[in-house]
């Protein structure tokens, strides 16, 4: 369940965030990012290495704002900050040992969302389906 439940997070917030029109949807998501990118600063656990993180998330989720690739590579950054402080032992909520394995699940369901250009279903639906030939309508 440790390794479903995130994926399943990642899909009910990408499913949640195509309720919301663009380009207030990839605008929300560059903030949202921008949070993420921040998310360990509280607990400090690589030092100064966790303010020169921010400043990078914040850069890119800035970018961001008007690309759906920058929103994407903020969610894998975040991803990588999840491993190493998995691996460190210092976890994104402290009282909840494999919450950072657990977000580093989850942020690449959003990232591929994201790299894809962060479409609704339907949206995907309409670019799979090729259009008829012109003489079958």
């Amino acid at each position: 369940m440790n390794y479903v439940a995130p994926i399943l997070i990642g899909l009910l917030y990408v499913l949640l965030m195509c309720l919301v029109r663009e380009p207030h949807r990839r605008r929300l998501n560059a903030v949202m990012v921008g949070g993420a990118g921040a998310a360990y600063l509280s607990g400090g656990g690589l030092g100064g290495w966790e303010f020169a993180f921010t400043a990078v998330a914040t850069y890119v989720a800035y970018r961001g704002l008007d690309s759906w690739t920058f929103v994407g590579i903020g969610w894998l950054m975040h991803t990588a900050w999840d491993v190493v402080h998995h691996v460190k032992g210092n976890p994104i909520i402290p009282f909840a040992h494999s919450s950072s394995l657990g977000c580093a699940i989850c942020d690449p369901v959003i990232a591929l969302w994201c790299l894809g250009g962060g479409r609704t279903p339907a949206e995907l639906l309409r670019t799979a389906r090729p259009d008829p030939e012109p003489g079958m309508r």
